[in-house]
């Protein structure tokens, strides 16, 4: 059923006035934890508050129609540099539009998110910005309709009929593979890390998919750990099997900083005597030497988009959903290098 037809009336004082058998004037007193209220009625108020789900606006003394000119923003990791670039993206529409950016990090964790939501909705945000948790179900996105709370996906997405801002991830996969397939490798690994979302499942998709057009073997997923400090040593895991690969790619760019330690301590030489390649193209790429090679996002972009997509839902509230999926662009750079005796 489409969101549009999931959205109920928001519960008012009055509703719960009602309830609770009091005055509108009663029920906003308790509100406001006046000492005028008995305690038997303030509890009798806040029982009624609880039973209908009712959700106190602290700009509520604003005039209805009125903004707060606030977005919420929840990501899943702020210590990923791929999200700082998100963010200046987001705060430059946003910023543009007159508006400010409360930002919040949800630990990858639906009970945080959901947590941090039900506050950015109390302190009267005009709308937010979410890259979903993992896990995270649609009944997430049903409650937000049912605030009328516009919400736009960001890089990940649970449902279709909510706004999304994301990169083709597929694509950039096909072309990390399309590249190294090009230098004469054969035998690719792909490593991975972090919990299951839409763009994992995008991105270890695009990979069997552009392996198996090369006849190449698409099950070689290695999966590291979530902190760049042991990725290094877990570089071992690549060369587990008997048939060793002579190139990787990488879920992201913290994956291919680790990865590229783990290969010098191993006595490997990147871009000569195996051939490395990231994802989303951080400013940190730039850095790293060899220079790495990887696949563009541009997280930067994909912030404006969702910024803008917002902002449309703002002024259109009943419009279709829409979806704004940037290109990727493979950056070629010094990581990779041709396997010996090939041709490429």
């Amino acid at each position: 059923m489409p969101f549009e037809d999931k959205k109920k009336s928001r519960v008012t004082l009055i509703d719960v006035a009602r309830r609770a058998n009091v005055s509108r004037a009663t029920a906003s007193l308790v509100i406001r934890k006046s000492p005028l209220v008995g305690a038997e009625t303030r509890a009798r108020v806040e029982e009624a508050m609880r039973e209908l789900g009712y959700v106190y606006n602290m700009g509520a003394a604003r005039l209805r129609a009125e903004r707060s000119h606030t977005v919420g923003v929840i990501v899943p990791n702020l210590t990923n540099p791929f999200f700082a670039e998100l963010l200046s993206g987001i705060e430059a529409v946003i910023d543009a539009a007159g508006m400010v950016v409360i930002l919040a990090n949800s630990g990858d964790l639906v009970e945080r998110q959901n947590m941090v939501v039900r506050r950015m909705r109390e302190h009267g945000v005009d709308g937010v910005i979410v890259c979903p948790a993992a896990g995270t179900e649609p009944a997430f996105l049903h409650q937000l309709a049912e605030w009328d709370l516009p919400l736009v996906q960001v890089l990940r997405q649970i449902s279709g009929e909510v706004d999304y801002a994301g990169a083709d991830y597929a694509d950039g996969m096909r072309q990390a593979v399309d590249y190294l397939a090009s230098l004469g490798h054969r035998t690719i690994a792909f490593a991975v890390h972090g919990p299951i979302h839409s763009a994992y499942h995008e991105r270890v998709e695009g990979f069997r998919e552009a392996t198996q057009s090369h006849g190449i073997d698409s099950g070689r997923i290695v999966r590291v750990p979530n902190q760049i400090g042991e990725i290094a040593a877990a570089a071992h895991l690549l060369f587990d099997e008997a048939e060793r690969p002579t190139a990787v790619i990488c879920f992201n760019d913290v994956i291919a900083l680790g990865l590229s330690a783990g290969l010098y301590d191993r006595g490997l030489k990147v871009g000569e005597n195996f051939s490395l390649i990231g994802f989303d193209d951080v400013t940190d790429a730039e850095a790293m030497r060899p220079r790495l090679t990887s696949v563009s996002t541009a997280p930067v972009t994909i912030g404006e988009n969702a910024a803008r997509l917002l902002l449309g839902r703002l002024a259109d509230p009943t419009g279709p959903p829409r979806r704004v999926v940037n290109e990727t662009i493979l950056h070629v750079r010094q990581s990779c290098g041709v396997v010996p005796g090939s041709e490429p």
